[in-house]
């Protein structure tokens, strides 16, 4: 009797064993993370992300709301921009909420941070917010990044703004993180190209707010171009600190520097700033129509309207509902992994450029732009340049 007890609760326990075997997928849902700074230096962003991420969910509940007859989920911590509650907030999303996939976590040193968290219980990283190549770099099965690398935005535009504004004297302020260093070594590396070195290097910590001796150091090396590894408030506070002091060479930023925010917060002194990109700002006064569908929906529930931010927020979980359906209904690691290597993501509405990922290919797109501020909004100057 005994034994056909055992025999008959190992059979029963089999299948349930089988249905949790891949943490964050139930019989009726998906249940996703996201780590954003709704509380620190960039909120703004934190709060566009979260936002555009949730709308793609509302569409799909509008559909359905089903993956293969589960509902998705989301799952949001607040990291307020620091690496050590990004642990804090990883370790809560993995270990407590048994989330699948982390998507996307805004911040370099934050997603250094949570990913080994993450790893350690074979949790995705999936389409993070930031250009840094440790998000594809070194290789992980685990790492999904969607975009250009702020490394090889300042790799192709700075020798070419450069000999373009026939610049003598090349300075830099960046982030003295892991973020404002992949701009300084790209910099570094585009200037190499064309035998030329930065005659000023200055830093600031993250979270500083007073910019003075930085722009003081720069302007009496008498710089005519300055390279900006900096995010909001640190850009608009160094352009407005230069430009009092009659300080006005070319500034060129990356990806991080490409939002809405600074010409809103920091006005007329900011025309001039050149910045890399990739996914266009959506002004809706010169967008298709369907970007101004799009934005209605946005604007509708969160009665502002969308940004870049938005838009990277929104795509990064279109990418991961696409990748979801196509693994098919036994959904786990490996078949989400099997399926986003056999996939294409063409270019969408927004203007993404084309994106593939493979067995040993973990960055989407290695495609950037370059943009400029003119009269308080973005204009593209240049079609996608590889690196």
């Amino acid at each position: 009797m005994k034994r056909t007890l055992t025999a008959l609760a190992v059979a029963l326990a089999a299948p349930l064993a089988l249905a949790q075997a891949t943490q964050g997928v139930t019989k009726d849902e998906i249940i996703v993370g996201s780590i954003q700074d709704l509380s620190g230096p960039i909120a703004g962003f934190g709060k566009q992300l979260r936002q555009g991420m949730q709308l793609r969910i509302d569409e799909l509940n509008e559909q359905g709301g089903k993956i293969h007859g589960r509902k998705l989920r989301l799952l949001i911590e607040d990291d307020a921009y620091d690496p050590r509650k990004s642990v804090l907030a990883a370790q809560k999303l993995v270990n407590q909420d048994k989330v699948f996939a982390i998507v996307g976590h805004v911040g370099t040193a934050q997603n250094l941070a949570a990913m080994p968290v993450q790893f350690e219980k074979n949790v995705l990283n999936f389409y993070p917010v930031t250009a840094a190549r440790e998000m594809h770099e070194p290789f992980h099965r685990l790492k999904f990044a969607f975009a250009a690398t702020y490394y090889d935005q300042m790799r192709i535009f700075v020798p070419r703004l450069v000999k373009e504004k026939g610049a003598k004297k090349v300075c830099t302020m960046y982030q003295d993180d892991e973020f404002g260093l992949e701009v300084f070594r790209g910099a570094e590396e585009g200037l190499k190209s064309i035998d030329m070195k930065f005659t000023e290097v200055t830093t600031y910590k993250r979270g500083a707010t007073d910019f003075a001796s930085q722009v003081a150091r720069m302007k009496a090396a008498e710089c005519d171009f300055v390279v900006l590894g900096t995010i909001i408030r640190e850009t608009i506070g160094g352009i407005a600190t230069a430009r009092k002091l009659g300080f006005n060479p070319t500034f060129l930023g990356s990806s991080a520097t490409y939002t809405d925010i600074i010409p809103k917060l920091g006005g007329k002194a900011m025309d001039g700033l050149y910045a890399g990109m990739t996914i266009q700002h959506p002004y809706l006064d010169d967008a298709s129509q369907p970007i101004r569908f799009w934005a209605t929906k946005y604007k509708t529930k969160y009665n502002e309207d969308p940004t870049v931010f938005s838009v990277y927020g929104y795509n990064a979980m279109d990418a991961f509902i696409a990748v979801a359906s196509q693994a098919g209904p036994n959904l786990t690691t490996d078949s989400f992994i099997k399926a986003i290597e056999s996939m294409r993501f063409a270019p969408d509405i927004f203007g993404s450029a084309e994106a593939t990922f493979g067995p040993t290919k973990r960055q989407g797109s290695n495609v950037s732009r370059l943009s400029q501020l003119q009269d308080g909004r973005w204009k593209l100057l240049t079609d996608y340049v590889k690196p």
